[in-house]
Parts: structure tokens; C-alpha cells; sequence
């Protein structure tokens, strides 16, 4: 069985993984580092061929994930609005959601500019607020489990998901 996270850009989704990973000694894969290292910096994927593109390479990263086991995997933040995705990842896995409040994400993603969908906007806020609405009721119906991140550390989400992932083994 896989575990897969799930949720907002800034949520944690990697450092979670990675700590999931070292706790259950499985292989972790970032769908986005897997993009970065195949085909290049998201940004310019996004730039140059747009978004329809770079959600067109994640899905066949999905899809070669989709046929291993004992994986973690921390998706992208947009990776599970696409129904195949789900379902393919849903196969060998259970989809844990990171959910963080928008103050939360917010303080986390405001100073990074390498995030596609932030860039250049000039209403980071604004932007980040929208995206949370059109996605979180996304996240909530896909997945298996919802992990509440707020006022947690790493070690406690990653422990709360590796808890859950014991009982289902």
C-alpha cells in the first residue's frame, strides 16, 4: 500500500513525506521533483507550454507510480483535482489531505516565487484564497483521511499518518 499526500501548496506535503518515509523506510517520490528532474523548472513548464501541459506530465507520472508499492508519495498541489489521477493513485494507496488554514498557507507560501500559480499576480492573498476555496471541497471528497496540520509539527502529522497507516496493514 501507498501513502499519498494531498493538499494545498505550503501545507507540508513534502517534509511530511520525507519524514513518513524515514519512519516507515519506504521510498518517497514528490511527483513535482519527478517533473523538475525529467523536463525541467515548473515555472518555465508553465511559461512556456502552460498549465495544461505540466498537468498532462503529472498524470503520466501518476501513472507510472500508480503500478508500485510501498511508496510515499506528496503530489502536487493541483495533481488530484484530475479524476484519473484519483483514481489511478487510489489503486495501491490511500490519499491522506493535509489541511492547513488559509493564514497558515499564507505565512508559508508568501515569500516563495517559484510557485506557478502565485507568480507575478501581485495578490498573493487573493489568489491563494481562491484556489483554497476551489480546491478544498476537492480534497475533502477525494480523499481517505483528513489530517488537520495546524499548530502541529512534521513529526506530529507524520506520526498521526503512520499511525493510521499501521492499522490498515
Amino acid at each position: 500500500m501507498n501513502i499519498i499526500l494531498c493538499g494545498m501548496m505550503g501545507v507540508g506535503k513534502s517534509s511530511v513525506g520525507i519524514r513518513i518515509a524515514e519512519l516507515t523506510r519506504r521510498q518517497w517520490v514528490d511527483t513535482d521533483v519527478v517533473i523538475t528532474n525529467r523536463y525541467g523548472r515548473i515555472s518555465d513548464i508553465f511559461e512556456y507550454y502552460g498549465e495544461e501541459k505540466f498537468r498532462s506530465l503529472e498524470t503520466d507520472v501518476v501513472r507510472e507510480l500508480a503500478e508500485k508499492d510501498d511508496l510515499v508519495v506528496s503530489t502536487g498541489g493541483g495533481l488530484v483535482l484530475k479524476f484519473e489521477n484519483d483514481e489511478l493513485l487510489k489503486r495501491r494507496g490511500k490519499l491522506f489531505f493535509l489541511r492547513a488554514s488559509f493564514e497558515t498557507l499564507l505565512e508559508r507560501v508568501r515569500a516563495d516565487e517559484t510557485r506557478p500559480l502565485l507568480k507575478d499576480t501581485g495578490k498573493t492573498a487573493e489568489r491563494l484564497g481562491e484556489l483554497l476555496a476551489q480546491r478544498t471541497p476537492v480534497y475533502e471528497a477525494t480523499a481517505d483521511y483528513i489530517i488537520d496540520t495546524d499548530g502541529k509539527s512534521v513529526e506530529d502529522v507524520a506520526q498521526e499518518i503512520v499511525a493510521i497507516a499501521k492499522e490498515l496493514s
